[in-house]
């Protein structure tokens, strides 16, 4: 099975699994994902979220999903529970479409890595 196929058949299944999970039917977009990471990497998943602390919230899973990638290192955790990450390496210029694919792999892979899908 060729890398293309893979991911997006585990993509396929990642997004009924979360979307069965978190949404009422509705498929969740790779923002809702990006954001859904976010809180679960900050730990903080009873609770509600000010629209400022969104936005950080999807820098955090964006600095999560790319540390593999060498882009980003985690460097603290704030006196308020936030992790703070350091970039290692500037991302290259990508294209729309090559931003979405590597955004998805690097999902997959985080939810391969925590056993969530295979």
């Amino acid at each position: 099975m060729t890398r293309d196929i893979q991911l997006k058949e585990r993509w396929e299944r990642l997004v009924t699994l979360l979307s069965d999970r978190f949404s009422q039917g509705e498929d969740l977009d790779l923002d809702a994902i990006i954001y859904l990471i976010g809180v679960q990497e900050l730990g903080q998943v009873h609770r509600e979220f000010k629209k400022d602390e969104k936005v950080n919230l999807m820098h955090i899973a964006i600095c999560r999903l790319l540390e593999p990638y060498g882009f980003y290192e985690f460097d603290f955790f704030d006196e308020e529970g936030w992790p703070h990450y350091k970039v290692k390496e500037e991302l290259p210029p990508l294209k729309a479409g090559e931003q979405t694919v590597l955004m998805k792999e690097a999902i997959v892979n985080y939810f391969v890595e925590r056993e969530v899908i295979d």
